[in-house]
């Protein structure tokens, strides 16, 4: 299957996922959960669905159980909604992208200290809401 068509179905999958977490399940396990994106494999038998879990290891299992209640459920739905000759079994797996991320930042701040305050000082402070940018594109000069 193409590229372009898996990542299609990726979003298709993340949309329909979301609005039906949003909308249809009642478990109260999976409240507020979100559907960060979907991996599709190319034989569509298999979905990795990404998914915003509370930082609580004892809560982050909570949705996690109430997401693999919910599967047959969410699979029966997207069969249903969508057009796609096979509905791949999904596998709900947390995304961990947001903590990766802040813990890469801050290693770099403690590693470069130094330079993080250098680019700070180099951008300057912002100008405050309202103030004219020296080119405001008006063509005129101070003087005039």
């Amino acid at each position: 299957m193409s590229g372009i068509r898996i990542a299609r179905l990726n979003e298709q999958f993340r949309r329909e996922l979301a609005e039906l977490l949003l909308r249809e399940v009642r478990d109260p396990r999976v409240a507020g959960v979100t559907v960060t994106g979907v991996e599709v494999s190319a034989d569509l038998s298999y979905a990795k669905v990404f998914v915003r879990v509370p930082p609580d290891p004892v809560a982050a299992a909570e949705v996690m159980a109430g997401l693999q209640a919910a599967a047959p459920f969410l699979r029966r739905s997207l069969g249903r909604g969508l057009h796609v000759r096979k509905v791949p079994e999904l596998r709900f797996v947390p995304d961990e992208t947001l903590e990766r991320a802040q813990r890469i930042e801050r290693i770099l701040s403690d590693v470069l200290p130094d330079v993080a305050a250098e680019a700070d000082a180099a951008q300057g402070p912002a100008p405050a809401p309202g103030d004219a940018s020296p080119d405001d594109g008006s063509g005129a000069t101070e003087g005039e």
